[in-house]
C-alpha cells in the first residue's frame, strides 16, 4: 500500500514538474489593437510592419529564453470595436500588456476596460491630454497637444503672427489640437480670427478656405492627417491662397508629398522623427523598413517601432516574473530608451519627455529647420 502511494505521489510530482516546465516555456503574449481595415487602415498596416521588425529583432536577440508573440486585432478605428477587443484581451490570462489604439478616441474608450482589469496599455499615437489621466495603466510615447500646441504658439509669436485661423478635424484629437494651441497663442497676445472643425475625409475644402481668406489671418494652423492635409493644400493652391500654413506632427508623412505634390511645398510643422536624420539608429530603421516594405517610413511607423521596443524592453526586465503588474511597473520605470523618435523617459504621469523639432517641406522633401 505504501509502495503504491509512493509511486502515485512520484507520478503526480513528475506530472506537476512537466506542467511547470511547459508553462515556463510558453511564449509571452502582447496584445495590439489597431486599424487594419477601414479608412485609417494604412496607419495600422504601418504599425504592424514596424512592430514585426522590432519583434523579429527582439526574438533573435535571445534576451529571454522564450519567444514573444504579438496578437493583432483589427479595431477599424471604431470605439465600440476597440472596447470589444479590450475585453477579449483582458479575458486572456496569457496577455500581459497591450499596445494601441491609433486614435485618441478609440484608445480612451478601450482604456476604461484596461483600467478596470489592471492591464498596462501603451499607445503609440494617442495624444489627447486626457488619455493618461484615465488610470495608472495608460502610457504613451508620443508628444501631446498640451506640449505641441504651446510649442507652435510660441513659434508663431516668434515669427510675428498676430492673427491666426485655426481648423482641425472633428474628433477628440482635433479638439485637443485647437485647445492646446489657442490658449497659449492668446496668452502671447495673439488673436484667433477664424476657427472651424471638419469631418475627416472631407473632399471639398474650398468653402472653408474662402472663409479663412475673408478673415485675413497672418497664418493658418491646421490639425489634420496627410490625406486631408494634401486635399486642403492642393485646393488652397488652386484658389491662389498666399497665407503661411502650419500643422502638427500628425501631418508628417511622405504620402503627404506624394498626394499633394507641389502644393505641399512651404508647409511648416513640428516633428519628432525625420528619416533624413544622421542618427545611425534612425538610418538603420529607415533603410530596413524601406527595403522590406518598398516605401520610407513616416512618423507613425516610427512611433510604433519605438512603442513596441519599449514594451519588449519591459518584458526583458520582468522575465520570468512577467505579469500585468510587473509590466506596468517596468513601463513606468522606462528611462532613456534610445528610440528612432528620440530618447524616451516616462515622467510620473506616464508621459514621454521628448523634444520637438521644426520642419518645412522644400522641393518635395521634409527639411529640418533651425
Amino acid at each position: 500500500m505504501k509502495k503504491r502511494t509512493g509511486a502515485a505521489l512520484f507520478g503526480a510530482l513528475a506530472a506537476a514538474l512537466v506542467v511547470t516546465g511547459a508553462h515556463a516555456q510558453d511564449p509571452v503574449k502582447i496584445g495590439y489593437q489597431l486599424p487594419l481595415t477601414g479608412e485609417t487602415a494604412q496607419y495600422g498596416q504601418g504599425f504592424r510592419n514596424a512592430a514585426e521588425m522590432q519583434l523579429e529583432k527582439f526574438n533573435a536577440s535571445g534576451r529571454i529564453p522564450v519567444p514573444v508573440e504579438i496578437v493583432y486585432e483589427d479595431s477599424r478605428s471604431d470605439a465600440k470595436e476597440g472596447v470589444t477587443i479590450a475585453r477579449k484581451f483582458v479575458d486572456d490570462p496569457a496577455i500581459v500588456a497591450v499596445l494601441g489604439d491609433f486614435t485618441s478616441t478609440v484608445s480612451m474608450a478601450a482604456a476604461q476596460v484596461y483600467r478596470q482589469a489592471g492591464m498596462p496599455q501603451l499607445s503609440q499615437t494617442a495624444s489627447h491630454p486626457d488619455y493618461t489621466k484615465i488610470s495608472e495603466y495608460q502610457f504613451r510615447n508620443i508628444t501631446t497637444q498640451n506640449q505641441e500646441g504651446p510649442y507652435n504658439a510660441d513659434w508663431f509669436t516668434e515669427l510675428g503672427f498676430k492673427k491666426v485661423a485655426v481648423i482641425a478635424e472633428q474628433t477628440d484629437w482635433g479638439q485637443s489640437v485647437v485647445d492646446g494651441f489657442v490658449k497659449k497663442f492668446e496668452e502671447n497676445g495673439g488673436e484667433i480670427v477664424f476657427s472651424e472643425f471638419f469631418n475627416r475625409g472631407l473632399k471639398d475644402f474650398r468653402s472653408v478656405i474662402t472663409k479663412i481668406e475673408r478673415a485675413a489671418p497672418d497664418a493658418i494652423y491646421t490639425g489634420f492627417f496627410y490625406e486631408d492635409g494634401a486635399n486642403f493644400l492642393r485646393q488652397a493652391k488652386q484658389l491662389g491662397v498666399d497665407i503661411p500654413i502650419f500643422s502638427t506632427s500628425a501631418a508628417y508623412n511622405p504620402a503627404l508629398i506624394d498626394l499633394g505634390g507641389d502644393a505641399v511645398n512651404g508647409l511648416r510643422l513640428t516633428v519628432t522623427f525625420l528619416p533624413t536624420s544622421d542618427d545611425p539608429n534612425v538610418k538603420a530603421f529607415v533603410d530596413e523598413y524601406t527595403e522590406r516594405y518598398g516605401e520610407a517610413p513616416g512618423q507613425f511607423p516610427a512611433q510604433a517601432y519605438d512603442a513596441v521596443g519599449i514594451m519588449l524592453d519591459a518584458v526583458a526586465k520582468t522575465y520570468p516574473d512577467t505579469t500585468r503588474a510587473t509590466m506596468r511597473d517596468a513601463l513606468a520605470a522606462t528611462k532613456d530608451y534610445p528610440g528612432v523618435t528620440g530618447i524616451t523617459t516616462f515622467d510620473e504621469n506616464r508621459e514621454p519627455a521628448k523634444e520637438l523639432a521644426k520642419a518645412e517641406v522644400k522641393d518635395g522633401a521634409f527639411v529640418a529647420l533651425p
